[in-house]
């Protein structure tokens, strides 16, 4: 097989049967053919970084930490700098900036930072010297453009930041000049401070050079236009003659070397601070085997080294790791520790065979680090079990037709994985609909919630414990219920939610009639809304080819797929047209899965004995024909019962409720399903093969 290496070098309404989705909506299966990457090598997992319509997550700088000393290197890998253990470094680009002012007092421009901090042009606090005193300078960005730092000073300038007598905000920009190359360090901060003790903001500089090498230079001056440089070369050459100045050429690769004095707005705290300069400027932080701690990644420590570089204007962070060890954490992020050995080791097999499939997908990187890929956390999210899960497997992988399979999964099937027709109209024969009746392993140790209608005509759901049978029936032998406990709260869906007010309560002595019993609203099963149609027509917006109705007054779903999932769904008798049936889930805001019903809260159908239908609304009534002959029932209030036997009350409250099972795209592998089949004793390789179709286990 023809190998392409990744190899790096150096450093009852639910009568059917809290994991994230592995894939978003919108994403879709691509094959990499026979070229995948390496198992034995490294692959490179996109943290920050703007990939145009690919993926976009940008910071405009990063902090850095770790429990043992680390090393910053060049792009060729030549050692330019040691961070000790403990020690914060932060890194960014050398973009165009607003110099908003520049103080003695740290203070002063700790309190025009807080100011800044409210509004989208970011502080940054830098301290430079002049003639040996410190002084403390607030910048706002950095931007992508000349443009937008112009922009930015029209923000500053509105932003009521009390400036220094005399100062006023300018852009800065990314025009330097170079004082020579120096033998060592030291040498060029001497140089450094005779430049900004003539008033002139110069720092050390790393340059890449020829072969991998580095040489150390002074650069002077941050102009954004050639004329601003200019004026600084006439002014240095001025007041320091001997110095000979020449303009950096534009896109040279160079690490700036200053300090930071705004880790912390509240007290002055000092670090290192990198800027990365040139258009295609790229650094590394080598590893060690503590890891290196991104604070801006919610605090999470990465193994391998740290790839920084300037990405269409933005600061990108490449994690570098070997593969074996980015599973270590992508098991762990995408699946709990607790789980049987076996189901681990189906998750690894997937992951591993997921993530070699995808090529260079993302131009810089192989795979990013959210659900669009797999979630990986670094090693906060690592265990000795899961260590061990796919330690046992490592090399193995999915394949079918001589291809590794690009081996998608997702949280819950909710009873039945989909097909790909469900999904996003693509996937090959490897992907068909399996029953995943283990799915219902993810309701096992919850509470099932009941949902009745309380004598006041409210009808919601209140858990089981907090609620008995009496025993006794009404005339429709719909069973009875009362509190066990004061003020139980009937909630207006079955799930525990501090943002929602309770519909009502319910009281020992209180009776309430039971319509029906549901597990608690997660993965496996699952009711949303009522949706209004202006909640819909807004979570429909530019998500359909077609033009949307004024105003949707019937929601239904008109065609399925081969596991039941919506394939179709007409409003007011209109199909709304989507790219692909997944698109649903994001089109009717946030569903969990398309495999769904659609409820209308104020309106139930009737089947006449005709054949014909009947939509009766809330405020409209009906004949009903009783034991004591015809009567005449309204809409809102009234309990209606299905062919199923299902119960329900019409409200008066207009909308759709959703009503579902699973989590997911619903393709490929459910995360629950492996868990509850590894609980019934099945061995990862038997569960791998249920869940993908003519597949075999290779050691790559």
């Amino acid at each position: 097989m023809n190998l392409a290496r990744w190899k790096e070098t150096g450093l009852g309404l639910l009568g059917r049967g809290v994991l994230a989705a592995s894939m978003v909506a919108g994403s879709l299966l691509t094959f990499a053919g026979t070229t995948h990457a390496d198992t034995g090598g490294a692959i490179r997992v996109a943290l920050y970084a703007d990939i145009g319509s690919k993926y976009k997550s940008t910071v405009p700088l990063v902090t850095l930490q770790s429990d043992l000393g680390f090393s910053l290197l060049s792009q060729a890998g030549t050692p330019l700098l040691s961070v000790p253990a403990q020690n914060k470094v932060r890194v960014s680009l050398d973009g165009y900036r607003v110099k908003v002012l520049e103080t003695p007092t740290w203070q002063v421009a700790a309190d025009a930072a807080k100011k800044l901090q409210a509004t989208s042009d970011k502080p940054q606090l830098f301290m430079a010297s002049r003639g040996g005193a410190k002084v403390y300078q607030l910048y706002t960005g950095s931007y992508a453009s000349e443009a937008a730092a112009k922009s930015g000073l029209t923000s500053v300038m509105k932003a009521g930041v009390s400036l220094p007598e005399g100062q006023t905000p300018a852009v800065a920009g990314t025009r330097h000049l170079s004082a020579g190359s120096y033998a060592t360090l030291e040498e060029a901060q001497a140089v450094v401070g005779s430049l900004t003790a003539a008033g002139f903001d110069a720092w050390p500089v790393f340059v890449s050079g020829e072969g991998g090498s580095a040489r150390t230079e002074v650069w002077v001056g941050e102009a954004a236009s050639d004329s601003d440089l200019a004026a600084v070369s006439a002014s240095a050459a001025a007041l320091l003659p001997q110095l000979v100045l020449s303009p950096v050429a534009a896109g040279t690769a160079g690490l700036i070397i200053r300090m930071d004095a705004g880790l912390d707005f509240s007290s002055e705290v000092q670090a290192f601070h990198y800027l990365l300069s040139g258009s295609d400027a790229k650094f590394t932080a080598a590893g060690n085997e503590k890891g290196i701690l991104l604070t801006e990644r919610s605090k999470r420590t990465y193994r391998g080294n740290l790839e920084l570089g300037n990405l269409n204007g933005s600061l990108s962070v490449i994690n570098v790791v070997p593969l074996e060890q980015y599973l270590y954490a992508v098991v762990g992020g995408e699946v709990s520790s607790g789980w049987p050995d076996e189901a681990l080791k189906a998750q690894a097999v997937a992951a591993r065979s997921y993530a070699l499939a995808q090529g260079n997908r993302f131009d810089v990187a192989n795979v990013v680090d959210t659900t669009l890929s797999q979630v990986y956390n670094g090693i906060g999210a690592e265990a000795p079990v899961i260590t061990k899960a796919v330690d046992a497997t490592a090399g193995e992988v999915l394949m079918s037709g001589g291809k590794i399979v690009e081996a998608v999964f997702s949280s819950n099937g909710g009873g039945v994985t989909a097909d790909p027709s469900e999904v996003w109209n693509n996937g090959g024969d490897t992907f068909v609909s399996v029953v995943s009746s283990e799915d219902a392993a993810a309701v096992a140790s919850s509470k099932k919630w009941y949902y009745v209608l309380l004598n006041s005509g409210i009808s919601g759901y209140a858990r089981e414990d907090n609620i008995k049978l009496t025993g006794n029936t009404t005339a429709a032998g719909l069973p009875l219920a009362t509190a066990t406990t004061k003020d139980v709260n009937i909630r207006p869906l079955p799930i525990i939610d501090s943002s929602a007010n309770p519909a009502g309560k319910l009281n020992p002595g209180d009776t309430a009639v039971v319509l029906g019993q549901v597990y608690e609203s997660g993965s496996y099963s699952w009711i949303k809304g009522p949706y209004t149609s202006a909640e819909l027509l807004k979570s429909l917006s530019g998500k359909t080819s077609n033009a949307l109705p004024s105003s949707i007054t019937s929601l239904q779903v008109t065609k399925r797929g081969p596991s039941g999932r919506a394939v179709e769904v007409k409003a007011n008798g209109q199909i709304l047209q989507v790219k692909y049936p997944d698109l649903f889930r994001s089109s009717f805001g946030g569903l969990p899965s398309t495999l769904f019903d659609i409820v209308p809260a104020g309106s139930y159908t009737v089947l006449g004995a005709d054949g014909t239908t009947a939509t009766i609304g809330s405020v409209a009534s009906a004949g009903v024909i009783s034991a004591t002959g015809k009567v005449t029932a309204n809409g809102s209030g009234t309990v209606v019962m299905g062919a199923d036997q299902s119960s329900r009350v019409v409200t008066s409250s207009p909308g759709f409720y959703f009503i579902g099972w699973g989590n997911g795209h619903g393709l490929g592998m459910s995360q629950w399903g492996v868990k509850g089949m590894a609980d019934n004793g099945y061995d990862y390789r038997q569960i791998l093969q249920h869940y993908f179709n003519n597949v075999t286990i290779v050691k790559e």
